[in-house]
């Protein structure tokens, strides 16, 4: 099954948390990992490496402590995925090469019955997560209505 890694879910936890601060405002990882409840070692390295790529901006001192550096419209899943996880694969044989490439690594490529659909399917996927922002993943959820029928 394909599946988010927990570095990814406490990514989009602790963004979903950054952003909905007032500007200029700081929340710390303890704080966070504290308020949701996620292990601070994991979420602290998740926070450095999305410091190190400018999605969060780090702010040290005893006041310290990590604010969102980007518009959340402006990054998308497959961006954050790929500065976490790596390349979004559907398959141990696809592997991207450079831009939008793929490049099958299977030695039975040549006979194989899936190969091809497998790489459409790895395109739609890479598509669809490059047009998910963070924005709308981060976003509250609407309340839910009341059906008077």
């Amino acid at each position: 099954m394909l599946a988010l890694t927990k570095k990814t879910g406490y990514a989009l936890v602790a963004m979903s948390h950054l952003s909905r601060l007032d500007r200029g405002s700081l929340a710390s990882a303890r704080e966070i990992a504290d308020l949701f409840d996620v292990p601070t070692s994991l979420l602290m390295n998740v926070l450095k490496q999305l410091a190190s790529v400018g999605y969060v901006e780090s702010v040290r001192g005893a006041r310290g402590g990590y604010r969102m550096a980007v518009d959340p419209e402006n990054v998308s899943l497959a961006d954050l995925v790929g500065v976490l996880e790596g390349p979004v694969r559907l398959a141990e044989c696809v592997t991207e090469v450079a831009g939008d490439d793929t490049e099958c690594t299977c030695q039975v490529m040549a006979n194989c019955p899936v190969a091809d659909p497998l790489h459409r399917a790895q395109r739609k996927l890479k598509d669809f997560l490059a047009s998910v922002t963070l924005g709308e993943i981060v976003k509250p959820a609407p309340a839910p209505t009341e059906n008077k029928g």
